[in-house]
């Protein structure tokens, strides 16, 4: 039974490379770095802009993508300093694009990077909602799901790693990283979040919107029209690909809705 010390191993790599996030509270699997992230995320971005069509902020709805993913990383940059964490948010270079594309979709990529795509307009209906979508997107990178989402899956392929690893120099966790963060990807090819995770996004996600002046509360019909688009038996839209939509999410929302309003102090859009 030689394997035993290799599997022991192992298992006490992955325990040690947990960490507790720090406005969560939640232990996380962390075998990758945030600034190895950061530089694979940048070159996908970078070219994810170079193959699409980027909406130019003259028009309406880019500037008000602009303005709104403004509002909300300021709000973040705040909350962050108000529990003594800035440093974790203060190396974010925060980017907001709109992007020409009939898919109901918006991501966020670590160190900041968003997109939200033209389809998921309709949906949003105003800028308020749009808020809640951007600070719900925001919320998985903030928070590091990304990285534990690729930690799992390193761990699922018995990728053994010792600390931190060089992202680009592996084929594998390369796979891995476009699996978990490919914006071109097929439907269902993005690594599904955890529960805990869309719970987590969508808490500090309202916390978020709310801080930035926006009104949390349309997080309810948001995500009801959401669900809506999912019926009937077609193909769910990209954005609930990976963020489920069902009437339990809605009714955790307002649960989370009293806690979300003492935040939102209603300025002009």
């Amino acid at each position: 039974m030689r394997f035993k010390p290799l599997l022991l191993l192992f298992a006490a790599t992955v325990f040690f490379s947990c960490t507790r996030n720090a406005i969560t509270g939640r232990s996380q699997l962390s075998l990758v770095s945030e600034s190895e992230m950061e530089k694979m995320s940048l070159t996908q971005y970078r070219q994810f802009l170079t193959e699409n069509k980027v909406v130019p902020v003259t028009n309406d709805n880019a500037e008000m993508v602009k303005r709104v993913g403004k509002r909300i990383a300021n709000a973040i940059t705040q909350y962050y300093q108000q529990k003594g964490l800035a440093s974790d948010v203060s190396k974010y270079k925060w980017e907001f694009n709109l992007v020409e594309s009939k898919e109901v979709n918006a991501w966020c990529m670590p160190g900041g990077k968003v997109v939200v795509y033209t389809g998921i307009l309709p949906v949003t209906q105003n800028e308020d909602a749009l808020a809640i979508v951007v600070g719900h997107e925001i919320t998985h990178a903030v928070a590091g799901h990304g990285r534990e989402r690729m930690s799992q899956e390193m761990v699922a392929q018995d990728i053994q790693v010792a600390g931190n690893v060089a992202l680009g120099n592996d084929a594998k966790t390369v796979n891995i990283f476009n699996n978990v963060f490919g914006p071109t990807a097929e439907l269902g090819v993005l690594l599904p979040n955890s529960r805990n995770q869309e719970s987590e996004a969508d808490h500090y996600g309202l916390i978020f919107a709310a801080m930035a002046g926006y009104n949390p509360q349309e997080a309810i019909p948001f995500w009801t029209r959401m669900a809506n688009l999912n019926t009937g038996g077609s193909q769910p839209p990209t954005f609930l690909s990976d963020h489920p939509s069902d009437a339990s999410r809605i009714q955790k929302l307002k649960e989370l809705m009293p806690e979300a309003l003492t935040y939102y102090k209603p300025s002009g859009k």
